[in-house]
């Protein structure tokens, strides 16, 4: 048996209140993830129920995806969430972001007691950031994977340092006694009784936001000047950069998209192996607080999160599904964050 519906209900209604039960059925709901009792969580129905309350989230803040999601409802075709992508920062010397731990480690700490496994590495030199993806151990075709982004400031100047510095080492740590509990007992045991699980899900739900005091213009610009995924950090911090439906035909979906009068990318980037094919929306804009020089909070509009489309074919060797991701894809997808076309 399937996880039971009232327990799924009950886990994201834990971060999302009422928006619970329509989040869920925006979404494909794997049918191959047993469920555990009434009364215990396993690390696979935890992390399916943060996926799916994250998935909302991102729809919350992105426009276009929104109306996506509402042209998926009136087809009656709920999304394939293939994965969801986040962007963290790596200060020099390898310090710690503010109270949390340097670039993609501050999310190993919750993926992997989840049942997460750091399945490849991505090398985005022209970004001067390195992806790491990290797919579910129990379930990697059913559970979203996580594309996990770190930004490496000791490859920009000095400028460029003190800037990321001032802005990101003021970052607070969204994870508290009970979330930290619960994800301590999901790496001992791989499961928790409910009552632990229904209180750790808001704050592990929250990790995934900005943390980080407000930026000042001065220090926004310079980052801005050598990178955008640097600036789209200093913004929206740790949030969802993008989630991605899966679908059977990436380029029939871009198509239908440009009809509808949505900005899509200009072309669909094609792995190496031309197994993975992958588009997404341009970022909506989003208007964020600055403080100026004068020390007065400003609104500025800047580049906010994203939706993507991609389509995988099977690996003729595995004889499964392709689930790799490929860095001159990954390099394309990001420049939808930045404020120019791509």
């Amino acid at each position: 048996m399937t996880i039971a519906p009232d327990k799924l209900t009950a886990l994201v209604a834990a971060a999302l209140g009422q928006d619970a039960s329509r989040a869920i059925a925006d979404l494909v709901v794997p049918t191959d993830i047993p469920d555990s009792g009434p009364d215990t969580v396993t690390r696979a129905e935890f992390a399916l129920a943060m996926t799916v309350a994250l998935h909302w989230g991102l729809l919350a803040r992105v426009p276009t995806a929104a109306a996506y999601a509402v042209d998926c409802r009136a087809a009656g075709r709920p999304i394939m969430l293939d994965h969801g992508a986040l962007r963290t920062v790596v200060l020099p010397d390898g310090a710690a972001t503010g109270a949390i731990p340097a670039g993609a480690a501050a999310f190993a700490r919750i993926l992997q007691p989840l049942g997460y496994s750091r399945a490849d590495i991505y090398p985005l030199d022209r970004l001067r950031m390195t992806g790491f993806a990290w797919c579910h151990d129990d379930f990697p075709d059913s559970i979203a994977q996580f594309f996990v982004s770190e930004l490496h400031v000791d490859r920009f100047d000095a400028d460029f340092a003190a800037a990321a510095t001032r802005i990101f080492a003021t970052t607070r740590d969204a994870l508290d006694d009970s979330a930290n509990a619960a994800l301590a007992a999901f790496a001992a045991q791989g499961q928790v009784s409910l009552a632990q699980a229904l209180a750790a899900m808001p704050a592990i739900v929250a990790a995934f936001d900005r943390h980080h005091d407000v930026p000042f213009v001065r220090d926004y610009e310079t980052l801005k000047g050598s990178s955008a995924e640097a600036a789209w950090i200093a913004t929206e911090g740790n949030a969802f950069n993008h989630g991605t439906d899966r679908v059977t035909d990436v380029e029939a979906v871009a198509d239908a998209q440009r009809a509808a009068g949505r900005a899509m990318k200009d072309r669909v980037e094609v792995s190496g192996s031309g197994r993975v094919r992958q588009t997404a929306y341009r970022a909506d804009w989003v208007e964020r607080p600055f403080v100026d020089d004068n020390g007065t909070q400003v609104t500025l509009t800047v580049p906010g999160s994203f939706y993507e489309f991609i389509d995988r074919a099977v690996d003729p060797v595995s004889g499964r599904l392709d689930l790799k991701f490929d860095s001159s894809n990954a390099q394309g997808i990001f420049k939808m964050t930045a404020s120019l076309d791509a």
